[in-house]
């Protein structure tokens, strides 16, 4: 199996990432299940069930884990999404013909034991890293985050995703929707930019709707504020 990196955790352990295939599935959904149950609010992770992971495993995208020795540790998921109406290129205003042009960033899980090692930032290096080498159809890679998933937020924007709206999806949940064009690695130049509580659902929707993008978000007083930028035309 392919070895995509080797490294040292905090307590010195070694640790390997290896893309996953379905003779991994089984401890997939069991550090999906130990994930689950280690989160105060479970409304915050839109979980996979396992016929999900086992569509992505069965080339609908790319999986791949942190293992120390044979425990995995981490993983996080590309997919390639069927065209349906819950398509996320319909929320960034796509036509139908590009549609086939967006690849998800699906869910990241990381042990409880192994938080504090930046294992989720080392997988997002990594399977953009594969995202660049195998997956060179896609023009957008795009993915939903509740608000208040602080951990996920801040890792989407450290990767240089955008909200690009704020809406409900899976039946009722207001989420995020982040997008990031894949081909586009320079700063943005925001010609003016704006500021609204996290907690103000009307004001950050109204912003996306007059074409703001959510570009970072800033915990002010201890209170969480994102930041909205208009493009340089």
């Amino acid at each position: 199996m392919k070895l995509l990196f080797e490294g040292t955790l905090n307590n010195n352990e070694q640790f390997k990432v290896l893309p996953l295939s379905l003779d991994n599935l089984n401890q997939i959904l069991a550090l999906q299940e130990i994930v689950i149950e280690s989160l105060e609010n479970k409304d915050t992770l839109q979980p996979l069930t396992k016929e999900e992971f086992q569509y992505i495993l069965e080339g609908n995208g790319l999986i791949i884990g942190a293992f120390v020795e044979e425990q995995l540790i981490a993983f996080r998921a590309l997919l390639v999404p069927p065209i349906d109406e819950e398509h996320l290129g319909w929320d960034l205003g796509l036509a139908e013909e590009d549609l086939a042009s967006v690849i998800y960033q699906e869910i990241s899980n990381v042990h409880p034991v192994y938080r504090g090692n930046r294992l989720q930032q080392t997988l997002a290096i990594l399977v953009m890293q594969e995202l660049g080498q195998d997956y060179k159809d896609y023009s957008y890679i795009c993915c939903t985050v509740a608000p208040f998933n602080i951990p996920s937020l801040k890792d989407k924007f450290n990767q240089g995703m955008e909200i690009t709206a704020l809406k409900e999806k899976y039946g009722g949940r207001v989420r995020y929707v982040f997008v990031k064009e894949i081909a586009e690695e320079r700063d943005r130049d925001w010609t003016e930019v704006a500021t609204a509580r996290m907690d103000n659902m009307a004001a950050q929707q109204a912003l996306l709707t007059e074409g703001w993008r959510g570009f970072q978000m800033e915990n002010r007083d201890g209170e969480y504020w994102v930041d909205f930028g208009k493009k340089a035309k």
